[in-house]
């Protein structure tokens, strides 16, 4: 059984299409870097993964589980970090976590709290915190019962370099320990420093899908400027 698979995805606003019959399928235990230009399609397509966004055509399954017809299933299999995430202002990082983990009926909030390095401001309100922190505290809650499956929509943007590391280790072991993330991003270097597969986007369409140790040094952003270039 596939970690998530993508079968005939196709979003339309409009006269507008954000997502253009896109196929995807994901072992377990794979580190996909998701890239593309702005404006790519890398963030419609991550919240019709987790139910957000409704496909004008195709499924999406989670661990075999159809997002549309079973959503609440769907999404205890996984851990969400939107781009912009949501929190509670007026709660301290551990209080939010404590209410993610009861909702989702999981433990782990020490766990999560040291591996995403805020442990020494745990206690503080969320609307004390910088964007890096908030951020943080967003991966904090995703990682919260291990979930199968983790969708990071340029979550590692904002990061202080030491963070950064620690959640690109703590991600990883997730990974080698069975688990499946999906990083979403347009910064190459990211993904050269993380993933061992590389899905390209470009107007919707995947243009891309490449192991990232066939990239060889470089080649990641060659392998962007010229998809990019082939399809203006």
């Amino acid at each position: 059984m596939k970690a998530l698979e993508v079968r005939g995805v196709r979003k339309r606003f409009g006269r507008v299409t954000a997502v253009e019959r896109v196929d995807l399928a994901v072992d377990a235990g794979q580190f996909v870097g998701l890239i593309g230009h702005n404006g790519a399609g890398k963030s419609t397509l991550l919240r019709i993964i987790t139910g957000l966004l409704r496909p004008t055509e195709g499924t999406v399954l989670v661990g075999g589980v159809d997002v549309a017809t079973s959503p609440r299933e769907a999404r205890l299999r996984m851990g969400v970090v939107p781009e912009e995430p949501a929190l509670y202002p007026y709660l301290s990082a551990r209080e939010y976590l404590d209410f993610v983990a009861e909702v989702r009926g999981v433990g782990g909030v020490e766990e999560a709290l040291e591996l995403t390095g805020l442990g020494p401001d745990a206690d503080r309100l969320v609307r004390e915190y910088s964007q890096g922190m908030r951020r943080k505290t967003a991966l904090a809650a995703a990682l919260l019962g291990a979930p199968g499956l983790l969708l990071l929509d340029e979550s590692l943007n904002g990061l202080d370099p030491p963070s950064a590391a620690r959640v690109k280790g703590a991600l990883r072991q997730r990974v080698d320990q069975g688990a499946t993330v999906i990083l979403s991003t347009h910064v190459v270097e990211t993904v050269q420093a993380v993933a061992d597969r590389v899905v390209m986007l470009a107007h919707g369409r995947v243009v891309a899908d490449e192991a990232a140790s066939a990239l060889g040094g470089g080649g990641l952003e060659r392998l962007f400027l010229e998809r990019l270039a082939e399809t203006m």
